[in-house]
């Protein structure tokens, strides 16, 4: 409906916990219920407070707004009032998480039922429950929080001039206010009789757990009602329900245990930290109020986490941690022996390279860098490091490292380096050489990070979305270069390319593959974890997408976060115990080493929660085209908030190797005094029966490491898979990895050979052809990927994908193919993109829709009209919109005329999501466009 006249307008802020209130008499309630008379005209607005994807719509009508992205963005719905309705957001999963309200029709103009209220009576005299006599006769207080009270609605003490507290009389009664928020400490009322079965007050102040307003059973001193402040300075009402306790004493209890004071560098303190009361009157029967406010409109943040230790020695901090039996953990090394490890890696001796990152947080002077590479060893096997030796010094701002190709690989942002061994293996053979630069660092704490190699032979690593680069090699000019400021990239080291392999996400600090090769990272300030799939683009916490036309974002896998509250993440830190800890994620480990650890942390997925101060647990399972993440039991709880765990590594011996910042300070910080600068830890954690393993897999026969692609530890896996690559083509590892293909009884030992026929290129083009016919799932999807890795897939295999496109019974397969497509030229994508539309069972998948639309994008501008026609017909949600709205952008009186020939066809369709969607993105481009 387009009309500039609204009889009732009203304006919400949209997170992702709900819809608040702006202005009136809805400010600061969440999920506020609107009213209209009937037949009113009614505008909702929203806007966007967060960089996420929202909207608004009405259950029961035909209404819904566009979709805002970004954070500050607003769209609106314009209706006439007909009957009550609920409002909510559509976009998948919001609801849920709680954004949705309700729509009233009323016949009065307010909405509010309410009586004379009756004040309180004890000993035949009225109770000091409204204040106006300007004392607090009759309560008790502790603490200086309630000092000098009652105060006076137009006394500028406790809030700002220009906030509004709205008492009933003059005065009312608050712990600090926004001013003086530091202040804690209790208000107690005389007890008194319960007279009538309703009671109303009035409350603002934080949605903190300890700032609340409690009713008690004066006999048995229990609590019967209890709310917080919902962060907002307006004194609201509040009903109790108090018929089950007529004829009993209770009292009145105000707490404020809070001071606000914020323990964490960049949040501010929090002003919300008090808690204000006025005005309990009894009522006869329930009173209604317009901005009444329920315990169930807040999220409350829980008191602070107990963190009982900081500043421990390495011995201290070790007998302080908690970990299920039969583990256990060793102090491996510590300070002065190693100081600021920043990122570690296993050599194929299962020694330990660990990078020390003494210039961070500011990049030093060329020239003047003060990083350093140490290796480590168990030489006693009694999980010690008592082997140590200086690599190499002089390098600055290190924060990524892997060995293997002859070399070191250093991420030293604006660099890429590679550092060549010497025969010792303990020593550089030469320079560092600059691989690749224009990587940025304006913010150092989101450089080149978390080197892994990938089951297919590249070098993976992950980019935060503040550090702008412009990666190349040395001397290639910028416009030949790959953009990346968040996502994940690739380098193969033989043939010397770079590439960025997915997009998105926030300040990833972690990755690793599963068994079955799939790359999996965390993150940090939104939802943590992410399965990655090639070509991807996932939801990022700032800033658009490089590809303007990407309209929309694949989320995070999981089905939980570690952090608590609707105020941020942030503010969920250090409360956030009893959800896995808080929004800061680091490392990532599958572990896939000892088969004799407890099955259930086969294939979990390992990080560090920073806030949180101890190793979460995620469990990782198969779900439509990819996986889903469900936060299992926390492995390890350090018990210590200087613990800053960054990374884990498993032995030959099934040992888990984790590296420990160890910082007084939890989070990155540009001021370098703020971070403690000679600390640093290495831990070796244990099962009872892990043991202790020297070997070198460099000596071992090239027959002989292809066996080990049987092992149960994928620590002998990788690294045998690697120097095989080291070592070349070899028909004699050809032939025993074929037979392996063939043979072997479980999937993972077939993926692991082709794997390693792959990277010692001993398959032909028709080889993977033939095994897209094979029938197992991943390795048809393998096949795929692995065929089309020089983004020159043969014109034979290019009409068996289009085939496969109509008729593979995989998801899993599907989305290679989803993701094949912008690794095919454009031309050629057509009957692809078709077999793929027909797959309505994918309407639901986490990943295909959007996939789909990513290689499907560039098609548009070459052939409108086969493009629009196609994406009438598919039931794939979003692909019609984005169709239209990609050929909208294109601008031109062609596209307009073609626009207008989907309307027309749109107006024969039936009503459902996926048309109505496209019919309100026409309305919306023709309304631009007039």
């Amino acid at each position: 409906m387009e009309t500039d006249r609204a009889d009732r307008a009203y304006t919400l802020e949209a997170v992702i916990t709900g819809y608040t209130g702006i202005g009136g008499e809805i400010d600061g309630i969440r999920n506020p219920t609107l009213q209209a008379r009937k037949g009113e005209t009614v505008r909702i607005t929203i806007v966007n407070g967060e960089t996420l994807t929202h909207d608004i719509a009405l259950e029961g009508m035909d209404v819904q707004s566009e979709s805002i992205i970004e954070e500050g963005a607003s769209t609106s719905v314009t209706f006439v009032a007909e009957s009550g309705d609920t409002y909510y957001c559509s976009i998948p999963g919001h609801r849920a998480a709680g954004m949705e309200g309700r729509f009233e029709i009323i016949s009065a103009s307010t909405g509010e039922t309410v009586a004379e209220g009756i004040i309180p009576q004890k000993d035949g005299q009225p109770v000091n429950l409204d204040f106006e006599y300007a004392s607090l006769e009759g309560w008790s207080a502790e603490g200086g929080a309630f000092t000098g009270q009652p105060v006076s609605d137009r006394s500028s003490e406790l809030y700002e001039e220009d906030m509004d507290v709205d008492p009933s009389g003059q005065f009312y009664v608050s712990s600090g206010g926004t001013k003086k928020a530091q202040a804690t400490g209790t208000l107690t009322s005389p007890a008194f009789e319960v007279t009538h079965p309703w009671a109303a007050f009035k409350v603002s102040g934080g949605a903190l757990k300890e700032t609340r307003v409690e009713i008690v059973a004066a006999e048995t001193d229990t609590t019967i009602f209890e709310i917080t402040g919902n962060d907002h300075q307006r004194l609201r009402p509040v009903v109790v329900d108090l018929r089950g306790h007529r004829g009993q004493q209770i009292y009145i209890r105000l707490i404020d245990k809070e001071t606000g004071v914020s323990q964490i560098p960049y949040i501010e303190d929090n002003g919300w930290a008090h808690i204000s009361f006025d005005d309990f009157r009894f009522y006869p029967e329930r009173p209604r109020f317009r901005d009444e406010l329920s315990p169930e409109d807040i999220v409350i943040l829980p008191p602070r986490d107990i963190i009982e230790n900081a500043g421990l020695s390495g011995e201290e901090a070790v007998k302080e941690m908690e970990l299920p039996d039969p583990f256990s953990v060793t102090l491996a090394a510590s300070e002065p022996d190693v100081v600021r490890p920043i990122a570690f890696t296993l050599d194929h001796r299962g020694r330990l390279w660990v990078a020390e990152a003494h210039t961070y947080p500011e990049r030093a002077p060329e020239g003047e860098g003060k990083d350093r590479i140490l290796i480590f060893e168990d030489t006693s096997g009694d999980g010690k490091l008592d082997s140590r030796k200086v690599f190499i010094e002089g390098l600055n701002l290190v924060s990524g490292l892997e060995v293997g190709h002859g070399g070191v690989w250093v991420g030293a942002a604006p660099n890429l380096l590679y550092i060549p061994i010497d025969e010792s293996g303990d020593s550089p053979a030469g320079e560092p050489e600059v691989l690749l630069n224009g990587w940025g660092y304006q913010d150092t704490h989101e450089t080149l990070n978390s080197f892994r190699w990938g089951p297919d032979g590249w070098l993976y690593g992950v980019q935060g979305v503040f550090t702008q680069s412009n990666v190349g090699k040395p001397g290639t000019p910028d416009d030949q270069r790959q953009k990346i400021n968040a996502g994940v990239w690739r380098y193969h080291p033989t043939r010397h390319e770079f590439e960025v392999y997915a997009r998105g996400t926030s300040n990833p600090w972690g990755l690793d593959f599963n068994a079955y090769g799939h790359p999996f990272i965390t993150a940090c300030v939104i939802p943590h974890l992410f399965h990655v799939i090639q070509g991807a683009r996932y939801r990022r916490q700032a800033g658009d997408h490089q590809n303007p036309h990407t309209y929309d974002d694949i989320k995070t896998i999981a089905d939980h976060v570690h952090w608590v509250g609707d105020q941020g993440p942030h503010a969920g830190n250090h409360r956030s115990g009893s959800a896995g800890g808080g929004h800061a994620h680091a490392g990532a480990m599958f572990y896939l080493g000892a088969d004799h650890w407890p099955q259930e942390f086969r294939s979990t997925l390992f990080m560090n929660n920073i806030h949180g101060f101890r190793v979460n647990a995620d469990k990782i399972e198969r779900e439509g085209s990819g996986y889903s993440a469900s936060h299992g039991k926390d492995f390890l709880k350090t018990h210590d908030s200087w613990s800053q765990w960054l990374d884990f590594r498993y032995s030959p011996g099934g040992s888990v190797w984790a590296i420990d910042w160890y910082d007084k300070n939890q989070c990155h910080s540009p001021n370098p005094d703020v971070h403690n600068k000679t600390l640093g830890r290495i831990y070796n954690i244990r099962h009872a029966e892990d043991e202790h393993v020297r070997v070198n897999l460099k000596e071992k026969s090239s027959l002989e490491l292809v066996e080990y692609q049987r092992h149960t530890n994928e620590w002998y896996v990788r690294h045998a898979r690697r120097i095989l690559h080291e070592r070349g083509p070899d028909e004699r590892v050809h032939e025993a990895l074929r037979k392996m293909l063939r043979g072997a009884p479980d999937i993972t030992r077939k993926l692991r050979a082709l794997w390693t026929l792959h990277v010692t290129e001993g398959l032909s083009d028709q080889e993977y052809i033939d095994l897209l016919d094979h029938e197992n799932e991943y390795l048809r999807s393998w096949a795929l990927q692995l065929l089309g890795e020089d983004n020159d897939i043969p014109e034979r295999a290019l009409k068996k994908i289009a085939r496969m496109a109509r008729e593979e019974d995989s998801a899993l397969v599907r989305l290679y193919i989803a993701s094949a497509l912008q690794r095919i030229a454009p031309a050629q994508r057509w009957s692809i993109v078709e077999g793929l539309y027909g797959h309505s069972e994918d309407a639901d998948d986490h990943n295909l829709p959007l996939m789909i639309w990513y290689g499907t994008e560039p098609l548009v501008t070459r052939d409108m009209e086969r493009a629009a026609e196609m994406a009438m017909n598919t039931e794939l949600p979003g692909i019609l919109t984005f169709t239209i709205r990609r050929i909208g952008a294109i601008g031109t009186p062609e596209a307009r005329k073609l626009l207008k020939e989907v309307e027309g066809q749109l107006e024969q369709k039936p009503q459902s999501d996926r048309y109505d969607q496209a019919r309100r993105e026409l309305e919306t481009i023709f309304g631009q466009a007039d």
